[in-house]
């Protein structure tokens, strides 16, 4: 059962990798088409800058799940590859359980009043021309945070399926996370 929860929760991080592949695509799009209208046609336009970052925190806030699932996130690797397999997961479940969960369900957890606040008050761009319905791309927090703690969650079992010798492949896996 832990197997498979394992299995779920990693199918969701790469559909969420998914998504952050396809808005890295549209901000090259968007970018592109802002800089042939700002330099060939003079035109500039406040709402399709104002989607650049939208698109760009969007991307990164989904892809940081991605890298927990992955295993691309920051650590640091000197003395962590060195480890036994069955080391190395208790590192990961210690971290996961004290620092990775305790913190994203926090901004989770604030980040649903942020974005209602955003939502309630039809919250939109200062700017004249610029994007409405701020709570959208504010929505993006707690969604992406709950993510991640439902990535660390899958790191965890993950880590409690190597302590329980369910994942064989770990003790031969010797690469390091860095290519």
């Amino acid at each position: 059962m832990l197997l498979k929860l394992e299995d779920w929760i990693r199918t969701f991080s790469h559909f969420l990798g998914n998504v952050a592949g396809i808005l890295f695509i549209l901000l090259l799009f968007n970018v592109f088409y802002d800089v042939i209208a700002r330099y060939v046609f003079n035109s500039v336009s406040i709402g399709m800058q104002e989607m650049e970052w939208h698109l760009y925190a969007s991307m990164f806030l989904l892809g940081v799940s991605y890298g927990i699932a992955t295993e691309g996130h920051v650590r640091v690797d000197l003395v962590y590859e060195r480890l036994s397999p069955k080391r190395r997961a208790i590192i990961d479940l210690t971290g996961s359980l004290v620092l990775l969960m305790p913190f994203a369900l926090m901004v989770f957890w604030y980040g649903i009043d942020f974005t209602w606040q955003a939502w309630d008050i039809d919250e939109g761009s200062g700017d004249p021309g610029g994007l409405p319905n701020r709570w959208i791309i504010k929505g993006m927090i707690p969604f992406s945070f709950l993510a991640m703690a439902i990535s660390g969650l899958g790191m965890m079992l993950r880590s409690i399926n190597i302590l329980r010798g369910y994942h064989q492949d770990e003790a031969v896996k010797t690469t390091s996370h860095i290519s």
